[in-house]
């Protein structure tokens, strides 16, 4: 039987009911995987599809703990284990108030394909809860932290379930999760990823994810004989993944001139360079302030109130922040102020519009699951050197996140070129992370 989007989308709206970041996630792959079920029909006989869309576990629990003025406060845990068709389950925790199912089985989703673009043996997963770790005191996360792994222990290992952080979760929250998953369970293993370098982490992985979208963005450059060199670049978010992605950007020669958080954006025409960078580092990471500030301290930016980066002229976009962060209008700004390559360091930051309009432009336009595959590889390095109780210098990790990130890159380029979508990295990428899950799938039989 043919598959067509809107009847299949019909059937996971009816399964799935209310989860419109998950639906949106869904449709985008099953809209570029059509000519591959259509040419390999196996795949529609054993239904793989159906069965990548359903998770294989789904954990909620409830997490109490005591605030600074011994009130007991309550929030929901989640930990959804998508897919271990290739290896165990491996993604982010993202502690946030917008956090809920729906949410979480998006971005497992995204992880099981994305993972799969890396080549490494890893399946998807994403947890997390709605727990806001901002304005809280380190010993207030510090408890929720430990109430939270004290149920999830009994779901994540080693050879089972590897998470990692992801949006409100840093070296800190990584750091007091682990602690009392080693008090728990009496071991000291690769359990998380993200670690410190000092007790088991990799170097590179802070800016890998970051790192990873502007070598995405530089492979893509080349296929117009382009580079960075003298690029504007319009950063948004102002976390690790926007710190890093404009500290390679300048590496390559670029101008980053935009950064962003939930308030607001800065843009800089000047340009942000190694010293300011350094002071947003330290405004974010230490002192945890808002990037209003970096305007009070800069006299060449301006505040741009509530506003995205989305208006300003630019070269090059990297949406790094949140999904969903660049609507159809804001891509059209991009487009028609001279924007011919984005990259995305976020996970699903542009909206369906959005997409279109790149791809009806011509726009080098690469898709989350391929541009920010890079944290996620480099967490499946700092699983392998976990295991082998080994440490790799910062030039042998980085050159194999390039090496990963080139390779993700060509293999979205020659599959879209095999499905008749010549240039087209929403369906290379789709397709590519497709084939290999689905073999897998059919190679187990029906589990």
């Amino acid at each position: 039987m043919d598959i067509q989007v809107s009847e299949f989308m019909e059937y996971v709206k009816s399964k799935n009911p209310g989860e419109e970041e998950f639906h949106q996630a869904v449709e985008e792959v099953v809209e570029s995987i059509i000519p591959v079920l259509d040419r390999h029909p196996q795949y529609k006989q054993a239904k793989v599809l159906e069965r990548m869309i359903e998770p294989e576990r789904v954990v909620m629990f409830r997490v109490p703990w005591l605030d600074d003025a011994g009130e007991v406060q309550i929030n929901k845990g989640y930990r959804v284990e998508f897919s271990s068709a290739i290896g165990p389950y491996k993604g982010g925790l993202r502690f946030h108030p917008s956090v809920n199912l729906g949410i979480l089985k998006f971005l497992g989703f995204e992880q099981i394909l994305k993972n799969s673009l890396t080549t490494l043996p890893m399946g998807g997963g994403k947890g997390g809860s709605d727990f806001d770790p901002k304005g809280k005191s380190d010993n207030e996360v510090m408890r929720f932290c430990q109430s939270f792994m004290t149920e999830l222990f009994r779901h994540v290992g080693a050879k089972r379930d590897i998470p990692a952080g992801d949006i409100g979760v840093g070296g800190r929250e990584i750091g007091y999760l682990f602690g009392q998953y080693k008090r728990l369970t009496n071991r000291f293993e690769g359990v998380l990823t993200g670690k410190a370098e000092n007790w088991g982490g990799s170097l590179i992985r802070p800016e890998a994810t970051g790192y990873g979208a502007v070598y995405f963005a530089k492979e893509m450059l080349k296929t117009r004989n382009q580079t960075f060199e003298g690029k504007k670049i319009a950063i948004s978010g102002s976390g690790n993944v926007a710190q890093f992605a404009a500290e390679k950007a300048l590496d390559l020669g670029g101008i980053p001139i935009t950064l962003s958080d939930s308030g607001g954006s800065i843009y800089d025409e000047a340009g942000i360079d190694r010293e300011k960078l350094s002071w947003v580092m330290n405004l974010k990471n230490k002192r945890r302030g808002r990037i209003k500030e970096y305007a009070d301290e800069f006299g060449s930016a301006v505040y741009l109130d509530g506003d995205r980066p989305w208006n300003i002229k630019c070269d090059v976009a990297l949406p790094c922040a949140i999904e969903n962060e660049v609507n159809a209008k804001e891509a059209q700004t991009l487009v028609d102020n001279g924007c011919f390559c984005i990259s995305e360091g976020a996970n699903m930051p542009s909206e369906p519009g959005a997409i279109e309009i790149y791809l009806d432009n011509n726009v080098l336009y690469g898709l989350g699951k391929a541009a920010n595959a890079g944290g996620v590889a480099v967490s499946g390095l700092e699983m392998s050197q976990n295991a082998m109780l080994m440490k790799w210098p910062k030039e042998e990790v980085d050159a194999k996140l390039h090496a990963i990130m080139v390779n993700i890159h060509q293999n979205c380029l020659e599959t879209a070129e095999r499905y008749g979508k010549p240039g087209d990295y929403v369906a290379g990428a789709n397709i590519a992370g497709f084939l290999k899950v689905a073999d897998a799938i059919m190679d187990m039989g029906v589990v």
